[in-house]
């Protein structure tokens, strides 16, 4: 995926896993351990997303946004990563924080397999309403921790120059 260099070292970065309802949210500290942060509920617009997360950028001195780019399973463009590109753009506006993208196929598989199966209801059934918000929360904010993990992996890392010149290119592809 790699199509420009992207030196992270020394850097203290804000990972983002963006999906459609929630926002996960991860963050380095100066030592570069990472640790999750709580998960946002998407807001009415872009906009407003990106002003929750400069907040959050600042409270964690963050220098960059690294976002999980969702490409297709075979690599390819998705619908989805030209509409993360763009709201991407919109945070990263906000913050005035450099953009880092890291492709995010499976991320949330994994999460899922790092957190283990979900917890039952103390009756054995399915989790109630709360339980069930509570493990998708912990999913994306799991997600957004192994997508801070993949920054460290230079082939899997994509800048925001890059990625406008890929969602042209999927753009020009599909007329």
């Amino acid at each position: 995926m790699s199509t420009d260099r992207v030196d992270l070292t020394g850097a203290r970065l804000l990972g983002i896993d963006l999906g459609e309802v929630r926002i996960g949210i991860a963050a380095t500290d100066q030592y570069g351990a990472i640790r999750g942060l709580p998960t946002l509920r998407r807001a009415a617009s872009p906009d407003a997303d990106a002003t929750r997360l400069a907040v959050i950028a600042t409270e964690q001195r963050a220098t960059h946004l690294v976002v999980g780019l969702p490409l297709h399973a075979d690599g390819a463009w998705s619908d989805q990563a030209s509409r993360t590109v763009a709201w991407a753009e919109s945070a990263a506006a906000a913050t005035g924080l450099p953009l880092i993208y890291v492709d995010e196929r499976y991320s949330s598989e994994r999460a899922i397999a790092t957190l283990g199966s979900a917890p039952r209801a103390s009756g054995g059934g399915a989790p109630g309403p709360r339980r069930r918000e509570a493990r998708r929360a912990a999913i994306d904010r799991a997600a957004a921790q192994l997508i801070l993990e993949d920054a460290a992996r230079p082939e899997l890392c994509m800048t925001a120059d890059a990625a406008r010149r890929a969602a042209h290119a999927s753009d020009l592809a599909r007329r």
